[in-house]
């Protein structure tokens, strides 16, 4: 069992050099990003790598507070359903009526890999290679499919 600090210490760790291994890609516009906190500049939106002792996840998550707008950008995403998953390469899990952890209303369209731990380093090359291709991936969806969400800036 990890003490708290020894949790927030293994979790620091694994997103640092998961940044340093990504920072020698480039975004599909050519610019630099950071890939840990990916910027969509859409409020309320987000590309999400997350990790625990039992899974890894990766997801677009928008948490706009108002239903009807929450609504819509799930209607956007939806007409480009094929694109994104023929960009990724595999079909990933839709919901457009979720809650986080706290109950507040979210959607996401998400990946999950079960099985592997943040804490062990041993599982670091997998988590890396499930989160690596996955969020390049992501970066050459957003890279076209922005423009249609500029309505929710």
């Amino acid at each position: 069992m990890y003490s708290r600090e020894e949790v927030k210490q293994l979790k620091e760790l694994f997103w640092t050099k998961f940044g340093q291994f990504m920072s020698l890609h480039l975004s599909a516009d050519e610019d630099k990003v950071n890939w840990i906190n990916y910027k969509t500049g859409i409020k309320h939106l987000y590309f999400k790598m997350d990790a625990d002792k039992r899974q890894a996840k990766i997801a677009i998550l928008w948490s706009q507070p108002d239903v009807g707008i929450r609504d819509l950008m799930a209607e956007q995403f939806l007409q480009y359903k094929a694109m994104l998953h023929d960009l990724l390469g595999e079909e990933w899990e839709w919901d457009l009526n979720g809650a986080d952890e706290y109950g507040k209303p979210i959607a996401q369209i998400y990946k999950t890999m079960d099985g592997y731990s943040v804490f062990k380093e041993s599982d670091w090359a997998e988590l890396i290679s499930f989160f690596k291709p996955r969020m390049i991936a992501l970066d050459e969806f957003w890279s076209s499919a922005k423009y249609a969400f500029d309505i929710f800036k």
